[in-house]
């Protein structure tokens, strides 16, 4: 263990036994977590930071709305407007693909290792 690591560790328990994590805010409530699990590390804090600041990549936006007009098509009862909507998913997968050859994302090993994964998400 490091020093820090002990000191931290002699402040929690003087804390515990001065009672003072008795009356927190949310105490009996669940914690909400962010699920990052599946970013690989290098990228989580790049992930929160934007996630954060509301500010959403153009590739995952793309990828956002291929979901969506993908769940419109399938409910989508009119034969035109299926089409109209058809024509728009084939525009964003366009667009996505060439923005994936620009950045060559289709080469890192974070997308190699969940291409499948995001594929199936997005029922691509």
């Amino acid at each position: 263990m490091s020093i820090i690591s002990i000191l931290a560790e002699s402040r929690i328990q003087e804390g515990l036994k001065e009672g003072a994590f008795e009356n927190l805010p949310g105490k009996g409530k669940p914690q909400n977590f962010e699920d990052l699990s599946m970013v690989p590390e290098d990228l989580r804090l790049g992930y929160k930071v934007l996630k954060n600041a509301g500010y959403l990549p153009e590739e995952l936006q793309l990828r956002k709305d291929m979901v969506t007009l993908s769940d419109l098509i399938q409910c989508c009862d009119d034969e035109h407007e299926r089409t109209r909507l058809n024509q728009q998913l084939t525009e964003k997968r366009l667009r996505f693909n060439m923005l994936a050859e620009k950045r060559s994302l289709k080469k890192t090993s974070a997308f190699l290792k969940y291409r499948n994964k995001i594929f199936n998400r997005l029922h691509i």
